[in-house]
Parts: structure tokens; C-alpha cells; sequence
């Protein structure tokens, strides 16, 4: 047995369809639609108890063990997808090489990993046309009723396809490279956090850091697969 087979938070994946998601780039002012494969994302953001039970660290002390792991940089994340993924008896998604911090992404592997952008952009429209999929207060922690810090997670309501805490919280590291001609290796996150703006807390708002950039409102969503057709 596999001590976290059976752990509820690694358990709690939620079965996303497959279909088509428009993205953006403001900045450069284009626009493209991506095909989704069927795949697996978590009902809530990674804890911070998940975290202490498979690492046996705590980068966010203050924090209860339902609260969202925070202070977690790319590096690190990538990282902890692949222990939560040893500990599940799963294959490793990622592999890096410390010398050079590349991180390669064996996309066929069954292990935990980081959704791409466009895999949370879908899953978090789940099925809407809006730049929310509910009212701010009703779905979303945010600077206007956070009180200035993180929640626990599933507080707040949940989407169409039961992904609670997708606006607002804690931002959510994704996968991809932001723009390596202008900003090199940083990466994207997605999703506002519980000091951002009600603006900024949408579904198509796109922030970036470098890989090793941590804070106390950025955190990570555990994505699997994608599943075969023949699940579909």
C-alpha cells in the first residue's frame, strides 16, 4: 500500500471532458483556440497538510493543514508533483536537470503534474462564456473579503464541474513558459489570490515570474493524464 493512495486530497480529482478553449495574449494581441484532452484536476488547490505529509517541510508554518500550500516556487512544485507521485505509486512526470534547471515533461507518464494553461483555462470556465463562472463573493477570496489573508480550501462555492477556489485564494502555477523571447524561462500562473483585485480574479488573467519566485498567495493544482478517447 502506498501511503498516499488513499489520501482524500490526492484522491479528490475531478474528471474534466474534453473540448476546445479560447486563449489570449494581450500583449502581443493575439488570440488562438486549443483542443482539450480528457484529464484529471483537483478539486482544490494543493494544502498545506498534503505538503507536510509528503515532504515533512513546511514552507507555510502559520497555515492550517486545509489551507492552500503557498511559497511554493515553479522549481519546487514541479518537484513536489513528482514525490506526491512516488508516494501514489505513480511514474515521475517531470525530470530536472540541476545543472541547468531544465525541466522536462513526460507526457506520458500517469503521474501528478501541473496543468497547462489552457487545460486550467478550460477547467475553469467549465462549460461558461464569461469572465467568472459565478458572483466574485460567492466563488472567490479576494482583497475585498479575504480580511488580508488565505482561506481554507472549498469554502466558497464551487463550478459547474466542482473545482472550488479555481478565481481567487491563492494563484495557480501552470505548466507553460510565459514568453521565452522577451522573459526567458518564467512561467505562467492563473487564477487571482486572496490579496488581488476583483479585476484580477478571472478566468483569463495571465500572470508570469521566474521559476524560483515564491509568495504567500501563489500556490498549485494537481492535474493527471490526459485520459484515452476510449475513457471519454
Amino acid at each position: 500500500m502506498h501511503p498516499l493512495t488513499d489520501d482524500p486530497l490526492v484522491a479528490s480529482m475531478v474528471r474534466i471532458p474534453g473540448g476546445t478553449v479560447d486563449l489570449r495574449d494581450d500583449r502581443r494581441g493575439t488570440r488562438w483556440q486549443t483542443r482539450i484532452d480528457p484529464f484529471l484536476l483537483g478539486r482544490h488547490p494543493v494544502t498545506a497538510g498534503l505538503h507536510r505529509t509528503v515532504t515533512g517541510s513546511d514552507p507555510s508554518p502559520a497555515a492550517s493543514g486545509a489551507a492552500p500550500l503557498t511559497n511554493i516556487s515553479w522549481l519546487d512544485a514541479v518537484g513536489l508533483c513528482n514525490r506526491i507521485s512516488a508516494g501514489a505509486g505513480l511514474g515521475p512526470a517531470y525530470s530536472h536537470d540541476v545543472r541547468s534547471d531544465e525541466v522536462t515533461w513526460d507526457r506520458a507518464s500517469d503521474g501528478y503534474r501541473l496543468p497547462t494553461e489552457a487545460e486550467w483555462q478550460y477547467a475553469c470556465k467549465a462549460g461558461t462564456t464569461g469572465y467568472r463562472y459565478g458572483e466574485i463573493d460567492a466563488i472567490a477570496w479576494y482583497d475585498g473579503n479575504s480580511g488580508g489573508r488565505v482561506h481554507d480550501v472549498g469554502a466558497k462555492e464551487p463550478n459547474a464541474w466542482g473545482l472550488h477556489d479555481m478565481l481567487g485564494n491563492v494563484w495557480e502555477w501552470c505548466w507553460d513558459v510565459y514568453d521565452e523571447e522577451v522573459y526567458g524561462a518564467y512561467r505562467i500562473f492563473r487564477g487571482g489570490g486572496w490579496a488581488e483585485s476583483e479585476r484580477g480574479c478571472g478566468a483569463t488573467v495571465r500572470r508570469r515570474s521566474h521559476p524560483t519566485f515564491a509568495i504567500d498567495d501563489l500556490g498549485l493544482r494537481l492535474a493527471r493524464g490526459p485520459l484515452r478517447p476510449a475513457s471519454d
